[in-house]
């Protein structure tokens, strides 16, 4: 099967750059990159990748207006694979990727799935985070976009694609492909940056996803949400 793995970005210019490099030796059928419409230099860092003739996979760049579900769609909608990969872009996949992402599908039962996650810190309370992370994604069957989260993509369209509200979209699409079918927790990790949670202190912002998930579980809107939400998007 053929795998694109689609990338937002919005002003990373300090993380993009290792991961195409890292991304670009998976084997993957296509990168694609989507900006929102950065200010940095995330762009030509980009275009330096798309332009190369040496990265295994053919990498393009595509635009969309501001927001992490539009990206998502404009990138989805870009690529003709049959599966979709959707990554963060501080996030590198683990070297097993691909093959573990195959061994997956190749039960029909499974319409997608997630890996685990590890963050880049040593800190403690970085293990736990990621070890929280994983044990309730694995109770409740939903993944978040630090988790890497894969769909095929006939069913991806079949289930309406990502709603493009300003956050928990990630949360509000895997709800509908449950419905769809398997998703499996694959094991392998997937190594992300701990910057949101140094930003803001760890305990703070692990309050406030909490917080914000409570509510968003209890019917309150994305769009009055957003205002409580001051990660970078």
């Amino acid at each position: 099967m053929t795998i694109a793995v689609i990338i937002p970005v919005l002003n990373e210019a300090r993380w993009i750059d290792q991961t195409l490099a890292h991304t670009a030796t998976l084997g993957f059928d296509e990168v694609i990159i989507v900006d929102g419409g950065s200010a940095d230099e995330t762009c030509a860092i980009v275009d330096s990748y798309v332009d190369g003739s040496s990265t295994a996979a053919p990498m393009r760049l595509l635009t969309a207006s501001r927001g992490r579900a539009r990206q998502l769609n404009t990138g989805a909608a870009g690529t003709q694979c049959e599966v979709l990969l959707f990554l963060h872009a501080d996030t590198r996949l683990p070297a097993n990727a691909r093959q573990a992402i195959s061994s997956a599908l190749a039960d029909t039962t499974c319409v997608g799935g997630r890996f685990d996650v590890r963050f880049d810190s040593p800190r403690w309370i970085a293990r736990l985070v990621g070890h929280m992370m994983n044990l309730r994604s694995r109770w409740s069957g939903i993944a978040t976009g630090d988790q890497a989260l894969f769909v095929q993509r006939n069913i991806f369209e079949q289930v309406g694609r990502f709603a493009e509200i300003p956050l928990m979209e990630d949360v509000e699409f895997s709800r509908r492909l449950k419905r769809a079918g398997r998703l499996v927790p694959l094991p392998d990790q997937v190594v992300t940056a701990f910057r949101r949670w140094e930003q803001n202190g760890p305990l703070r912002t692990i309050l406030l996803m909490w917080t914000l998930r409570f509510l968003y579980w209890i019917g309150i809107s994305p769009y009055r949400l957003q205002h409580f939400y001051s990660i970078v998007r």
